[in-house]
């Protein structure tokens, strides 16, 4: 295999119930595609994700700092991809959508894409509080930055390897999610949504939906008026 054109990085803690399953829909989405990496972000795992992950041939990227966002800006810095996907490791994400999201990338001219879970929620896939909380983060995010985004916090994304340096990008937690593509539309990066499927996620669940959603509703509040850090190396 050449040297991989898409990257695709993938957050764990403690995925072992499903990280194997994920990176075997991987490889048959990407089977006839072009070379490609998968790379794993570990923040530090107890059970035995590491080993599944490294027996179905992914790179293993150790970070010991909590923090969705900590993982993923540790994630890009390692890609060596043209163009970076993301994947959540509990299987809720299509993996067989990656072709497509390349192709809106490479082909059609989009700076990022982002999945839009919302239009299509399997049976089981978020809790009613969950979709609330969805909602009103979504609702938020349009009004403060006046853009008509349809899932603000969706975590399925594809972009060009160059795209995170171009972005101020400060968060090290969840809202990351929502800071990554309220970035790309403030520097006009030409933003596409592509409606996904959302399953019913496998293993132990990681969100804390109502905190969650209340620091995330804040983090939006700061990053609109400008009562944020600057961004910081590494």
């Amino acid at each position: 295999m050449g040297a991989p054109r898409v990257s695709i990085v993938i957050p764990t803690m403690n995925e072992g119930a499903s990280i194997g399953r994920v990176i075997d829909e991987v490889a048959e989405a990407m089977r006839d595609h072009g070379p490609y990496e998968v790379i794993v972000v570990d923040t530090n795992s107890t059970d035995d994700t590491v080993e599944i992950a490294r027996r179905k041939g992914a790179s293993v990227v150790p970070e010991s700092r909590r923090g969705y966002g900590r993982a993923y800006r540790t994630g890009f810095a390692a890609a060596q991809g043209e163009i970076i996907v993301t994947l959540d490791a509990d299987l809720t994400y299509p993996a067989a959508r990656i072709p497509d999201f390349v192709r809106f990338v490479a082909d059609e001219g989009a700076d990022f894409v982002s999945g839009n879970r919302l239009a299509q929620l399997a049976p089981g896939s978020m809790s009613g509080m969950h979709r609330l909380g969805n909602r009103i983060l979504t609702g938020a995010f349009r009004f403060l930055f006046r853009f008509p985004i349809r899932d603000s916090q969706s975590g399925m994304w594809a972009f060009r390897r160059s795209v995170p340096s171009q972005l101020e990008l400060v968060h090290d937690g969840m809202a990351f999610s929502e800071e990554i593509k309220l970035e790309a539309i403030r520097r006009g990066l030409r933003f596409q949504e592509v409606p996904i499927e959302y399953r019913a996620r496998v293993g132990e669940r990681k969100i804390r939906s109502v905190e969650d959603a209340i620091r995330n509703l804040v983090w939006l509040f700061r990053k609109r008026f400008g009562w944020v850090p600057r961004p910081s190396a590494g």
